[in-house]
């Protein structure tokens, strides 16, 4: 088939449509030949067109091809030298994905030709292999990028008013008995006004999208009849997986994931997507051949300097994106920005962010990453959070990420995890933990909002498998329990998995209903993973990355009721009242006007904690008291903001305990609000007066609301 092609533009990269046709333009700094591939619709194993792209721009190659429409398929074959020890990997017997590809037409079909080299040779992946790629690959698809939007808008939701809510696209919705069967486990699925409602209910500020940037099942996986169910394995930063469409028309996953965002923009419900820039899905030197390592191998990943043969690997995925190079740093960036621009989302949680960061070798806070991101006018204005965090040396890098940065707090997790399971030593880094975590980002003057903080998150045991398991059970990963973490602090109640033992059974409830009250009232941002609420167990499994199967899916019918009661009643009163949702950090001291501080420590005999109290080995319980009147915040018209004051009582011991509440200057009468050992909120509004003692129930949390209206009227305005 014969194709009139024009120069084109080596500006935007990918392809781009004006209407009248394609300007297509790629990225190859070392290749001496670049064909552009078209493949017909229907049939898209059948080339229809090769056009030998002849303008090279800047390491730019482009062409302009008149009437070529959206939904047409194409690729690309790179020519360039084959020479691994150089890092050359060059074979225009591959088909190649664009990586600003804005669809992909579908999955891939695994076969040997996948791969640059011949499978089997002696030489492994310095061998050439002449097979053509083309009809097992999926095909990259130019799309109409026009959209009615109807005036949407980012709901721009406050990060010390948010609450974040990790989930699966397909796993949520999939057993979802509301949801119409057509549209189980897609973006439309999400996007159903069943869902909206019931994140609405749930008082979800902001959905987190575990990876939706289309991704390669592992060969390794489907050989064992398993899939790739996270998503952790990207080969297109700027196309939404086909696999989460509905739709099987090309291109229309692009529709779907923007209609979703729409309807839950409508709802208040910001949009963060998991985005995987530190390594694409092509894997070491011998891993296939797809996209970026045909185009110009040298050019995009990290290879060690002896032998360019192999790779940097800081994710444990195979290769590292080199996010040193200009091109690399241009490739995260456009996606970035398309994906606030063209598809509305909200913000981004970077996997494996300590990865980006890397100059040379270490970590960097002043790295071209960190600097690019912040000078975007567009970008840096979003919800930024880092996974802080690789598998290399000094990768481990929380409370170290520039301001600007939101972080998961690992030790957050790890301290609430192991002071409910009874560790010993644990009061001061839990006070730590529960007012924002000061330690990590008070000196870098970052706010408490910069703590993202969450007890579970996709990787690891739900919270119902982590008070029913002591030991992961991976079995059904197929890698003899070999995979996953084998150090979750957890503490299974007595007994290891299912069990009929009803003093077990409500021992785990109320381990869940502290965890979870403890994870809203804290300082900071907390992250709920979807199915925590309903007491989704994945059968001890702490890594089911590869189980695209009811293991991971969210089982709705079976849901625990009174649990999701007790977290909507949870969010709803921590979001309610501003004394859990500080700006600014706890002071310590006397507020300006009262002679109260605006937090205070103390001992179950109602005096206040003294220092040596808080290295105490076998000590298991305290309770705080948050002044409503030490906010400093002002409203939208500069009103003085004020709450209610609070009193938290914290018993981790393994026996009840009885507390005396603070002396009468803290407050006449307290009134309790949450009581964890009697099934969750008061119903009563049980009243105690200062100095009274009450019993706390064993591992439980009381909470205890005293009202402004006894001493507002005395109070003075404070700035």
């Amino acid at each position: 088939m014969s194709i009139k092609s024009y120069p084109g533009q080596p500006y935007p990269l990918g392809a781009t449509w004006d209407g009248e046709g394609v300007n297509f333009a790629l990225f190859s700094e070392n290749a001496t030949a670049v064909e552009l591939c078209l493949f017909d619709t229907e049939d898209a194993s059948k080339e229809t067109a090769k056009i030998k792209m002849t303008e090279r721009t800047h390491h730019v190659w482009h062409a302009y091809l008149p009437a070529i429409k959206p939904g047409q398929l194409y690729g690309y074959r790179v020519h360039g030298p084959f020479e691994p020890h150089e890092g050359h990997r060059f074979n225009p017997n591959k088909l190649l994905l664009d990586p600003y590809a804005k669809a992909i037409s579908g999955t891939i079909e695994w076969h040997d030709s996948l791969f640059g080299y011949e499978m089997g040779h002696k030489d492994q992946d310095l061998s050439f292999s002449e097979s053509d790629s083309a009809p097992y690959i999926p095909k990259s698809v130019v799309i109409d990028p026009s959209f009615d939007w109807e005036g949407d808008k980012n709901p721009n939701i406050p990060y010390h008013k948010s609450i974040i809510y990790e989930t699966h696209v397909k796993g949520f919705t999939k057993l979802h008995p509301d949801i119409p069967e057509e549209i189980k486990g897609t973006y439309a699925a999400l996007g159903h006004p069943v869902t909206v409602k019931y994140l609405q209910e749930l008082g979800i500020t902001a959905i987190e999208l575990m990876p939706i940037h289309q991704f390669i099942n592992d060969r390794i996986l489907m050989d064992k009849g398993l899939n790739n169910y996270w998503g952790y394995n990207t080969i297109g930063f700027f196309a939404p997986d086909v696999r989460y469409s509905s739709s099987g028309t090309l291109g229309e996953q692009v529709i779907e994931f923007k209609e979703m965002v729409k309807a839950l923009h409508k709802a208040g419900i910001e949009v963060i997507l998991d985005v995987v820039y530190n390594h694409t899905a092509e894997g070491n030197q011998m891993g296939p051949t797809l996209s970026f390592k045909g185009i110009d191998n040298a050019a995009y990943y990290r290879v060690t300097e002896e032998d360019k043969r192999y790779y940097m690997d800081y994710t444990g995925t195979g290769n590292t994106l080199n996010a040193n190079l200009p091109n690399v740093l241009r490739l995260i960036m456009d996606s970035l920005r398309y994906w606030i621009t063209e598809m509305h989302v909200d913000g981004f949680r970077f996997d494996l962010a300590s990865t980006l960061a890397r100059e040379l070798h270490e970590v960097n806070k002043l790295s071209g990453f960190f600097d690019i991101i912040h000078q975007d006018p567009i970008i840096s204005q979003v919800k930024l959070i880092a996974e802080p965090w690789d598998i290399g040396e000094g990768g481990y890098q929380v409370g170290e990420f520039p301001p600007g940065w939101a972080e998961w707090n690992g030790k957050y997790r790890d301290c609430i995890r192991d002071y409910w399971r009874g560790a010993d030593s644990m009061l001061a880094e839990f006070a730590e933990r529960f007012t924002g975590s000061s330690d990590l980002y008070k000196d870098d003057y970052r706010s408490p909002n910069a703590s993202i903080n969450f007890i579970t998150a996709h990787d690891g045991f739900t919270l119902n498998d982590l008070v029913s398991y002591n030991e992961k059970h991976n079995e059904a990963n197929g890698e003899d329990n070999n995979d996953g973490e084998s150090h979750n602090r957890s503490w299974n109640c007595g007994e290891e998995g299912e069990t009929d033992n009803a003093e077990v059974l409500e021992l785990r409830q109320k381990q869940k209903r502290n965890m979870l009250a403890t994870l809203f009232l804290s300082q900071g941002v907390p992250m709920l993973v979807a199915g925590d609420e309903i007491s989704r167990t994945q059968g001890g499994n702490n890594n089911a990355y590869c189980q695209d199967n009811e293991i991971s899916w969210l089982h709705w019918e079976d849901a625990d009721k009174d649990l999701l009661e007790f977290t909507k009643r949870v969010i709803r009163f921590s979001r309610e009242h501003p004394v859990f949702t500080r700006r600014r950090w706890f002071q310590g001291q006397p507020i300006k006007g009262e002679k109260l501080k605006d937090i205070a420590w103390f001992l179950p005999e109602g005096k206040e904690m003294p220092d040596e109290n808080w290295n105490h080995d076998f000590a298991k319980s305290l309770a705080v008291y948050l002044n409503g009147m030490g906010l400093h915040s002002k409203g939208p018209k500069g009103e003085q903001i004020v709450d209610d004051s609070f009193y938290v009582i914290f018993n981790a011991h393994y026996e009840a305990l009885t507390y005396k509440l603070p002396p009468k200057k803290y407050g006449n009468e307290w009134v309790k609000v949450l009581d964890t050992a009697e099934g969750g909120f008061d119903e009563d509004n049980k009243k105690y007066r200062a100095s009274e003692t009450l019993e706390v129930g064993a591992r439980s949390i009381v909470l205890l609301q005293h009202p402004r209206s006894e001493n507002i009227s005395e109070a003075k305005p404070h700035e």
